[in-house]
């Protein structure tokens, strides 16, 4: 990722007001012709606030795909506003994620051409929004003012009557378990973000974490033997485990990340997760358009973690699980912004 920098001219500097930008290669002799392949090239104009743009800024959104094994990413999808949180379907048809103003859509990959899921009365969704493991249903966020926040709703995943979940918020849904029956959710409940379950039906939530400090991203592995989940309980976010009844918690990261949203491979080999720079952003909060990592660790978070990808982002990139159901590629968001001439 290629992020040029436009400095802004003084009365006495010389600078140019444009910054052009490019890739050359050459043989370094005049007698040989080479020829060069570039790939994974990309030229993201980061955000600045509307304060010090010139024009009004049109912050966009590129959907991509990743190959897992090599790294190659594909630009799927733009757009000159924010869409986020990519969930692949189980069929592997089809990518469900939401716009800023809380619409669903459903991406057919074959045509690459979004199309509105009808929610109902729930229009305000955010995203973490999560599909079950058979492909039925799909798990959604919705804010409602009067109930506190983001409540939790359920819809089948073709669209229809949404049911409530969650009484009261906020409440922000992240992982299905295996068979279906439960939900996972980070909730705060008296000043404290915690990760709660509750039957996928609706009932009583049972809260999990119980250690100050937030709790957050919590997801099954689909051997449904453990929640993973970061926690700032060590002082930065790290990546860290337990057993579906909240016993045996356990770190699985520890480094000089942020370490958020841990996704695990369909094959339960693997998890992907997003890593902030500590020198720019706090250990308890997630903001867009930030430069992070996406990475890759064995599901036990032994060995040196492997940089997938570079990505401005952060905030709606990977919120939620995201590998394709032949555990090859994950999806994602990255931004730029788009009023700028690329």
């Amino acid at each position: 990722m290629v992020t040029p920098l436009s400095p802004t001219p003084s009365p006495a500097s010389t600078w140019a007001t444009e910054v052009y930008v490019g890739l050359f290669v050459g043989s370094h002799n005049s007698d040989v012709l080479e020829t060069g392949v570039f790939s994974n090239v990309s030229i993201t104009v980061p955000f600045k606030g509307e304060a010090d743009q010139r024009t009004p800024m049109t912050l966009g959104s590129n959907l991509e795909l990743l190959e897992v094994a090599s790294g190659q990413r594909e630009t799927i999808y733009k757009v000159p506003y924010s869409i986020q949180a990519p969930n692949w379907t189980p069929d592997g048809k089809s990518l469900i994620y939401n716009d800023s103003k809380g619409t669903i859509f459903r991406m057919d990959l074959a045509s690459r051409t979004p199309s509105p899921v009808n929610t109902g009365s729930v229009t305000s969704n955010n995203n973490d929004h999560v599909i079950s493991f058979d492909g039925k249903m799909l798990g959604l966020s919705n804010f409602v003012r009067d109930l506190g926040g983001s409540i939790i709703y359920t819809v089948p995943i073709g669209g229809g009557t949404p049911k409530q979940i969650t009484p009261k918020g906020p409440s922000y849904l992240h992982g299905w378990s295996p068979d279906g029956k439960d939900l996972v959710f980070c909730g705060e409940r008296n000043g404290e973000f915690d990760v709660y379950k509750v039957p996928a039906t609706g009932g009583k939530e049972i809260r999990l974490t119980t250690t100050q400090g937030l709790d957050d991203g919590p997801e099954y592995s689909p051997d449904g033997q453990y929640i993973y989940f970061n926690s700032v309980r060590s002082g930065l976010m790290q990546i860290w485990r337990m057993k579906p009844d909240g016993s045996g918690q356990e770190q699985v990261t520890s480094d000089d990340y942020n370490n958020w949203f841990a996704h695990i491979s369909p094959d339960g080999k693997w998890f992907v997760y997003l890593s902030f720079l500590k020198e720019e952003t706090p250990a308890g909060i997630h903001p867009p358009y930030k430069h992070v990592y996406i990475r890759l660790l064995p599901i036990d978070g032994k060995g040196t973690p492997k940089v997938l990808a570079y990505v401005y982002g952060g905030q709606g990139s990977i919120n939620t699980p995201s590998w394709s159901p032949d555990g090859k590629r994950i999806a994602f968001i990255s931004n730029s912004d788009m009023s700028a001439n690329q």
